[in-house]
Parts: structure tokens; sequence; C-alpha cells
């Protein structure tokens, strides 16, 4: 049965982050990684995200990616990566607990969702994901108007798509609870600036920090 929500919790007062040229929301999951964790960073692209841990927070750690491009990225910046696809499990990673498992702007596209983020928990003390927000004003806009939503975080059309399971914010909160998660930090940007008002239809991007219930 769906759960009845109460109006959402104010979202974490976003510090001034220096980008240093990443997307606003691996600026932000940089900026919750405590000095010298050990990161998982699933779906890693390029690999900008720990290259940067590693060099301004002196953090270790592997990226995965499946994408050939990407895993010679990767190397070129010396980071520990393994090509591998994050669906078929994290079974090598079980015995070296991870600080912080990250999936950022990728959960929309895996085929076993709850599967992904229960090996998330199964490896990491704490999780950050990042998705794009489906319940933003302008998707419910462009579907009135009987077009399926380009934007900046969603920018492919119906037909050419990788994104297989869209979310609101809402849902989720729901998947998390649903999962046995609790959310730690949450946070909200439109277009890469933090939303602080109405984030479930002004956000066109969300950022969660969540950890098993009870580890």
């Amino acid at each position: 049965m769906r759960r009845r929500h109460r109006p959402l919790p104010s979202p974490v007062a976003l510090p001034p982050v220096a980008t240093n040229g990443m997307r606003p929301d691996l600026a932000l999951i940089a900026d919750w990684t405590p000095p010298g964790a050990r990161v998982l960073d699933l779906a890693c692209g390029d690999g900008g995200l720990l290259d940067h841990l590693s060099r301004e927070k002196r953090c270790v750690g592997y990226g995965v990616e499946i994408d050939d491009e990407a895993v010679l990225a990767c190397t070129r910046r010396g980071v520990s990566v393994i090509q591998r696809d994050i669906e078929d499990g994290l079974d090598m990673f079980k015995r070296s607990r991870f600080d912080v498992v990250v999936l950022s702007m990728a959960i929309q596209a895996t085929h076993r969702t709850e599967y992904v983020l229960r090996e998330m928990a199964d490896v990491g003390r704490e999780c950050i994901v990042s998705f794009p927000n489906f319940g933003h004003w302008y998707h419910a806009w462009s579907i009135l108007r009987g077009r399926m939503p380009v934007s900046r975080e969603m920018p492919y059309q119906w037909f050419n798509t990788p994104n297989l399971h869209l979310a609101t914010v809402l849902d989720f909160e729901d998947f998390l609870q649903n999962n046995g998660m609790e959310i730690i930090a949450r946070a909200y940007f439109n277009t890469g600036r933090p939303v602080i008002r109405l984030p479930l239809w002004r956000a066109t991007q969300a950022v969660y920090r969540f950890r098993r219930r009870g580890a």
C-alpha cells in the first residue's frame, strides 16, 4: 500500500561549493565525502569524481564502468577502474567495505533497480544517488501538451532514451523506505542551481545520501 506523505522536510542547506568544472551534483557529492574515505563510484564515467577526491581529499577507491571510451578516460586520469556492468552485482567488492558508494545520474537507466540499490548498501556504509526529478513542472506541462519531455537532465527523445525508470522525488523516497534505507541528507538542483523552496516541482535533479536502516 502506498504511504501517505507528510510535507517534505527542508533539504539540507547547501554550502558554497567550488565545482572545479564538475557537475553541481558531483561537486556536492565530493563535499559530502569525508577526507580519506574509501569510495566506490558506480557508472563512474570518465572518472572525474574519483580523480577529484583523490587529489583534494586523499580518498582511495575504484570506479566501475561498462563503456569502453569512459574506461580509457579513467585510465588516462590514473583512476583505478573495473569494466563491468553494475547489474551483474558487486560480489567482488563485498570483502572490501567502502565508506561511500556513489551512483550519479544513472539509477534511472538500470533494469534491476532494487537489486542495484541493495548491492550498494551491502558494500557501503553510506550511499549517494543523484537522479533527474520527473516531477518537475515542465515535464508535466510537456505531457499535457502531448509530448514526452526533453530537458537538460533528460536530453533524449522517447525512441533513443537510455532512461528506463523515471521517478519523482516522492517516488524515490518511497523506494528508499520500502528497501529499508534511511535518509541522511537530501539536496535539490534546478539546472545546476540549489533549490530550497518547492523542490517537488521546481527541482530538475535530486541528490540523496542514505544508509541501510539500523546500520
